[in-house]
């Protein structure tokens, strides 16, 4: 049985136990990596391949930097079939870990960590 992959979650950094995506992730059986959005190309410079990347969008994204570099991982992710998903705070409902585990897919726990 291979190690669980990681998936890099982007946030603002703030990580009230209500937002906190990493949270959600560990009930659902995936490993993750938290940076802030300043950190964020550094830590996946050190990531072997993440699963998935989440940007946790809070709820005033000031001057859009966070759909920026949604858009800007899209583009360079794409060819290696990494998905890179946009969590809006504002928007979060129960029934969210769900979504989460259907979107990033189950791949993450199938395949081993290279």
């Amino acid at each position: 049985m291979g190690a669980l992959q990681k998936v890099l979650v982007v946030d603002d950094g703030h990580r009230a136990v209500d937002r906190a995506l990493s949270a959600e992730l560990a009930e659902l059986g995936y490993a993750s990596v938290t940076a802030s959005l300043e950190a964020a190309d550094d830590v996946l410079a050190m990531m072997p391949r993440p699963a998935a990347v989440l940007l946790h969008v809070p709820p005033r994204d000031t001057g859009g930097a966070f759909r920026m570099m949604s858009e800007r991982l899209r583009e360079q992710m794409r060819g290696a079939g990494i998905p890179v998903i946009e969590v809006d705070a504002a928007g979060q409902q129960t029934g969210a870990p769900i979504d989460l585990q259907s979107r990033i897919g189950t791949r993450v726990l199938n395949e081993p960590e290279f």
